[in-house]
């Protein structure tokens, strides 16, 4: 596709993906983040011919207009939706794929200040939550869910999700809703019961509360509990 064709798809992005949206008027005013990705686009056509200053003057223009700042030499796909966009940063070396999803204030970031690919590689599908830091040359496998506040430093599984600072990776929930944020899984929670259900289960061991059959039969629920945890742990 051709660079006016890519943005008139980015402004029907819109109408997909947003049930607010009543109205053109609105789009064209009330939807920063479609209007980043204007400037965006133009800075990198400019940017990958080989100019330098202009594309970073667009850049400017584009960030002191919607509080995005995009670097023009970041790799940005098709469909992607950068909803209510203010203060989401994307990196210079970053790697976007096609229908992402983007929550406000996400960082795309780098960890280290050596050339070459610093910043990190998102796969098509993916939904970033607001807040959310993604940092480091790492990859975020098709169709991953990055929880709202997380920081991401290691790789995402495809179609996993990364909740907690730092994050952790767990298996999926729920494939079928890409905005259903309140369904991540809670790890800390988990290991919280786990914990005081361990204790509950000494107590009754040490006052002999309850028959060995019924105890040991507890102690290997709790063990079933307990790996995917430290599964999680490890990722």
């Amino acid at each position: 596709m051709n660079l006016i064709s890519i943005i008139i798809e980015d402004f029907k992005t819109i109408k997909k993906h947003d049930p607010a949206l009543k109205s053109n008027f609105e789009l064209f005013f009330n939807y920063p983040g479609v209007w980043a990705l204007f400037f965006y686009r133009i800075a990198h056509a400019l940017y990958i011919r080989g100019f330098r200053f202009i594309p970073r003057l667009i850049s400017a223009l584009g960030q002191f207009l919607t509080a995005v700042d995009i670097h023009p030499g970041a790799k940005i796909g098709r469909r992607v939706f950068i909803d209510h966009a203010t203060g989401v940063v994307i990196g210079e070396t970053a790697e976007v794929g096609n229908d992402v999803l983007i929550y406000q204030q996400v960082t795309l970031g780098g960890v280290s200040l050596n050339p070459g690919k610093r910043h990190p590689t998102i796969e098509d599908g993916v939904v970033i939550g607001a807040g959310a830091k993604v940092l480091g040359n790492i990859r975020i496998g098709k169709d991953a869910k990055i929880g709202a506040n997380s920081v991401v430093i290691k790789d995402v599984p495809p179609e996993c999700t990364a909740v907690g600072v730092p994050a952790h990776t767990s298996k999926r929930i729920d494939n079928k809703e890409p905005l259903r944020h309140n369904v991540m899984p809670d790890i800390e929670k988990e290991l919280f019961n786990y914990l005081l259900k361990r204790i509950e289960l000494l107590e009754d061991i040490i006052n002999k509360n309850g028959s060995t059959q019924e105890l040991k039969k507890r102690e290997e629920e709790l063990e079933k509990l307990k790996e995917p945890f430290l599964k999680a742990m490890r990722e």
